[in-house]
């Protein structure tokens, strides 16, 4: 079985693109393009470092709500975009907890909290504690916890599942990551402006009733995950019992606001289509 919906991405203005499912027992739904080929992860890497923190939570190296970034921040405070932090610079802007503004420079600065608490690189903590159990051999983190990952449409499916049904991690953990922290925060979604609420879990970005929005407009309010500038996306649906993963070649633009959403409500439609038995 394959989702023939997958195959939309012939249609983006797109040199290369890849994309795939796979239901939460991770069951792959199908994949379409060069599903091994390595491309660059942007933000996508983000969920990755937060899931390999959360795995530092649970081995006692670090605790969720300890001191880490600037003064006054916690490590929950990275995770969530509360931090403080400007965006790409590493100078604080508000007081943390107070406004969500999304930051590279917090999850820089997790990755140096998380590699001094373990005494290990951070990416070779990622590689050990969430890439090689998973068996996401292709993907690797070549620089900023933030933004420097590149990975495959093969390995990201490998991921989801695991956030669908975790086995590296307590589900209780997981489930704290899909829930809002902080909520009633407002701030930017780069690329789609202000939010209020501006909603995000431990790492993941929670869709809830955000307009606009890169998910599609049948994506349960529960939706979680991320979109890179490198063209790239992982979400998650609860709703649906399944995810998705998308990776491209080009910069995300206005070719990816209008191209996303409608490839996103295609292969919801055939999903539940599948569901209720309709070919």
């Amino acid at each position: 079985m394959s989702l023939k919906s997958l195959a939309l991405i012939e249609n983006w203005p797109v040199p290369a693109a890849a994309a795939g499912a796979v239901r939460a027992d991770g069951t792959v739904l199908g994949v379409h393009g060069p599903a091994g080929r390595r491309f660059p992860l942007a933000s996508v890497t983000k969920p990755l470092a937060a899931y390999a923190a959360l795995v530092a939570y649970e081995e006692g190296a670090i605790e969720l709500d300890e001191p880490a970034g600037p003064p006054g921040a916690t490590v929950r405070h990275l995770l969530a975009h509360t931090s403080g932090l400007a965006f790409d610079e590493h100078k604080v802007t508000a007081p943390p907890g107070e406004r969500r503004l999304y930051s590279n420079a917090g999850f820089e600065q997790l990755g140096d909290h998380i590699a001094k608490a373990t005494e290990i690189p951070f990416a070779e903590y990622l590689r050990q504690a969430v890439l090689e159990p998973l068996g996401m051999t292709s993907t690797t983190l070549e620089g900023s916890p933030a933004k420097d990952g590149v990975s495959t449409v093969e390995d990201l499916l490998r991921f989801a599942a695991e956030v669908q049904a975790p086995r590296l991690l307590d589900p209780r953990t997981v489930a704290d990551a899909m829930t809002v922290q902080y909520p009633g925060t407002k701030g930017v979604l780069p690329g789609y402006g202000h939010q209020n609420p501006n909603d995000w879990g431990l790492g993941f970005e929670i869709r809830d009733g955000k307009s606009p929005h890169w998910t599609g407009a049948s994506s349960s309010p529960r939706t979680f995950g991320h979109f890179g500038q490198s063209g790239t996306f992982l979400w998650i649906d609860p709703g649906a019992g399944a995810a998705c993963a998308a990776l491209t070649d080009r910069a995300f633009g206005p070719w990816a606001t209008e191209a996303w959403p409608a490839f996103t409500d295609a292969v919801l439609a055939e999903l539940r289509g599948l569901s209720q038995g309709i070919s």
